[in-house]
């Protein structure tokens, strides 16, 4: 349960980064586009009036911007009447393939530096450069005219809403993680204590079921000495190595969840002798055994629930094969695959439910079990971070274990 509550924390908070990252990556996103569109309806301004920013109003005061008179310029971005003083700019025609610079607002750069950069970016249309600097190609008089802008102040805003929005979203993704930490507590805390409740309900009644158990088969073992066997004392041995059967497998929950028994366990040979152990069987009841086992394969796990993997798999596919059975172990990158298939006749859009515990298909009519094993399967697998699934699939059906 605490590897729950762990996976609980980790993927929300992870949630919780992924819609953070969206959302300040959509606030930033238009905070440059606008930048953007703000430098093109300006350098798109400059075009309008020839190249330049009005210049033959610049000392009238009474004239000012032609487009002021028009309601053309707002109080604020590139349409103020407070832009003419302020913009840093330089206009450049080229005319005969010869760079002049006919309007040049701008102490960054030289004259004869903004010719030549403007000669890089006649062949474009409008984009930017070096960074800060917004620049628009376009025709006049049939000449190629190219205008640049330094938008570096402009575009200081939007860095600053970058630096503000990766801080502060790493800080409340920090924030976050801990209100889950202590969220995830309190809230797994009911599951956590019944999962223990379970636990130690399984326990007493592996102690309280192990007593009589054994004073049973002790008393039948005793009256077969003295009177000899019969059906009678044959049905209660059955009964008594069921019931153990079944009191073995319970035990086995607290086996598969006991995240201290961690080792490197070599897979390939617990299910190599699981299959040896149930080799004389299957050639008893005319099953075709086949393998494909790699070698060395090994996974970090508990070797006591993955031996029981191995053999509830051998186990189940030799109740329920028909005629071939065949087991496959390998290794591709850091996936591992193990399937067990076998000519089973399992009732069509079952599959799924053969690993729900104390559930037995129509097929085991007849056959000895109790609907755990393939159960105990799926929680061992889960526990060891893997997935297990079975199919049906021309005939075959198939368990497909992945870690």
């Amino acid at each position: 349960m605490n590897k729950v509550r762990r996976k609980f924390v980790l993927w929300a908070a992870a949630a919780i980064f992924v819609l953070l990252a969206i959302l300040l990556a959509v606030i930033n996103g238009i905070s440059f586009t606008m930048a953007a569109n703000d430098a093109d309806r300006l350098t798109q301004s400059i075009a309008d009036e020839g190249g330049g920013l009005f210049t033959d109003n610049m000392n009238d005061p009474q004239q000012g911007y032609p487009g002021a008179q028009n309601g053309r310029f707002g109080p604020m971005g590139p349409d103020s009447p407070e832009m003419k003083f302020s913009v840093r700019y330089f206009t450049v025609r080229i005319i005969g393939g010869i760079a002049q610079v006919t309007q040049f607002r701008i102490s960054a750069i030289s004259e004869q530096d903004a010719a030549d950069w403007a000669m890089k970016l006649s062949k474009g249309t409008t984009g930017w450069t070096r960074g800060t600097y917004r620049y628009r190609v376009y025709e006049k008089d049939g000449n190629t005219c190219v205008i640049v802008i330094d938008q570096g102040r402009e575009l200081l805003a939007s860095y600053r809403i970058l630096a503000i929005s990766v801080i502060g979203g790493l800080l409340l993704t920090a924030i976050s993680f801990v209100i889950l930490v202590f969220v995830g507590k309190r809230l797994f805390h009911p599951l956590e204590d019944a999962d223990r409740k379970q636990k130690q309900f399984i326990r007493e009644a592996e102690n309280e079921f192990k007593l009589p158990l054994t004073v049973i088969s002790a008393n039948t073992e005793l009256i077969e000495r003295r009177a000899g066997s019969s059906a009678q004392t044959d049905s209660i041995n059955r009964q008594v190595r069921k019931m153990t059967a079944l009191v073995r497998k319970l035990s086995t929950l607290s086996i598969y969840e006991d995240e201290n028994d961690v080792s490197a366990v070599s897979l390939s040979d617990l299910l190599s002798a699981a299959i040896d152990a149930e080799k004389e069987r299957y050639e008893s009841r005319g099953i075709r055994l086949e393998t494909n086992i790699a070698p060395d394969v090994t996974v970090n796990g508990s070797a006591e629930a993955l031996r029981g993997v191995c053999e509830q798999l051998v186990d189940n596919s030799l109740k329920f094969s028909v005629s071939r059975a065949l087991f496959t172990l390998s290794r591709e990158g850091g996936r591992i695959t193990l399937c067990a298939s076998n000519d089973a006749r399992l009732p069509d859009g079952t599959a799924d439910q053969v690993f729900d515990r104390f559930t037995r298909l129509s097929n085991a009519n007849g056959v000895e079990g109790d609907g755990l094993g393939l159960s105990f399967v799926k929680d061992a697998v889960k526990v060891h971070d893997g997935r297990v699934e079975a199919k049906v699939s021309n005939g075959e059906f198939c368990v497909r274990i992945l870690l």
